[in-house]
């Protein structure tokens, strides 16, 4: 393994940290997938973890990635998904955070992120984290700019139990402090019996915990949501197409709802 304070951490042979889907969507909806990729630099190898473990959650959120193409492609929406893993630096926390590189992720021991010098933090800061936050802001920037509405979507899944205990959501939406948009997103999606929707469930929102709605979709006083899936339910095409489905349906509906005019 290469050393992570080698400057630059990425090289040429390295994808670029974002990627962007329909860049000139029409949409007014903007989507974001934070831990979309579970690629790794490298210069810093396997990070020490086995090849299983970088499968799992706590390297990625397993069928985001597909579900956001999607969804981007129903309702022709830009999209912006992260290329590499959480476990480099998570581009959902505050850099500052002692979650942003995880040590330990559940039981899982991250050797590779272990007695970092502050080199290695900042750049993996430098050229993961900001970049893909800069892309972000610049899109919302440019709507501003030109006086088009922006709304801003954050996708994520979650597993169906953590340590243990078992989740029973289906889905979950998550705000903090405008509420409007996920109350009535969550009242759509609820409406349909066969599905249990969390309301701040399995996550709450906030600022210590969350990066991207707090600073891109509250402090710009942006119209905004997180939304969780249940892995197992994307965990197949049909599972994709169905919560696609139903994202692209409900979203307008809630911002209806929410912002009637």
């Amino acid at each position: 393994m290469l050393s992570p304070d080698l400057e630059p951490l990425l090289t040429p042979d390295d994808p670029p940290p974002y990627d962007v889907v329909r860049p000139e969507g029409a949409s007014r909806f903007v989507l974001t997938a934070d831990h979309a990729g579970r690629r790794l630099p490298n210069a810093l190898g396997d990070l020490g973890v086995s090849a299983s473990e970088l499968q799992r959650h706590i390297a990625w959120d397993l069928g985001v990635e597909p579900l956001a193409r999607a969804v981007s492609e129903r309702l022709d929406a830009f999209l912006i998904l992260q290329t590499y893993s959480r476990l480099v630096i998570d581009p959902n926390r505050p850099p500052s955070s002692p979650q942003s590189i995880v040590t330990r992720s559940e039981r899982t021991d991250i050797p590779g992120n272990q007695g970092l010098s502050s080199a290695a933090v900042e750049a993996r800061q430098r050229e993961v984290f900001w970049p893909y936050h800069r892309r972000l802001a610049a899109e919302l920037d440019r709507r501003r700019d030109a006086g088009r509405e922006a709304v801003l979507i954050s996708l994520h899944s979650f597993t169906p139990s953590y340590m243990d205990d078992a989740r029973r959501w289906h889905a979950g939406v998550l705000y903090n402090r405008d509420p409007r948009l996920g109350h009535a997103l969550w009242a759509r999606l609820g409406a349909d019996p066969a599905l249990v929707v969390g309301d701040n469930e399995p996550y709450a929102l906030g600022d210590l915990s969350d990066y991207t709605v707090p600073v891109h979709g509250e402090q710009r006083g942006l119209p905004h949501v997180e939304i969780e899936i249940r892995q197992d339910l994307l965990a197949d095409t049909a599972g994709i197409i169905a919560w696609a489905d139903r994202l692209a349906r409900d979203l307008p509906l809630a911002m209806a709802d929410a912002f009637p005019r």
